[in-house]
């Protein structure tokens, strides 16, 4: 009979940008977002970002394998934000639960803008 192996012991750390990258994206397929935010300390401006960029609208913390993600959105103009942003929320911790195998403790959305979608 062969021999049981014992299972490889290790870590595996993930990059929070590449978590950050790809909740932007999980967060773009979501109803009613048009696009993420960045907001310039400098002037208070809101400049939306693209698709390359999108981890700059989006901030992960970690903490004993626990996520926490706070996302700056803008919304379409005409839809309710509150469903929207329970959309992104639910969704979004879901996939990155998914992704990462960690516990995502909390998403929180901060709308910086409307915009008319044509």
């Amino acid at each position: 009979m062969g021999e049981e192996k014992k299972p490889v012991e290790g870590e595996v750390k993930i990059n929070p940008d590449v978590i950050a990258q790809f909740a932007g994206l999980e967060a773009m397929g979501c109803f009613g977002i048009v696009g993420m935010g960045a907001v310039s300390l400098k002037d208070g401006f809101v400049k939306v970002l693209k698709k390359d960029k999108l981890n700059k609208g989006v901030s992960i913390t970690i903490k004993d394998n626990r996520i926490s993600i706070d996302f700056h959105i803008i919304v379409a103009y005409g839809v309710s934000i509150q469903a929207v942003s329970d959309n992104l929320m639910r969704n979004v911790a879901y996939q990155v639960e998914s992704f990462t195998g960690m516990t995502v403790d909390q998403v929180i959305v901060y709308v910086e803008g409307v915009r008319v979608i044509d």
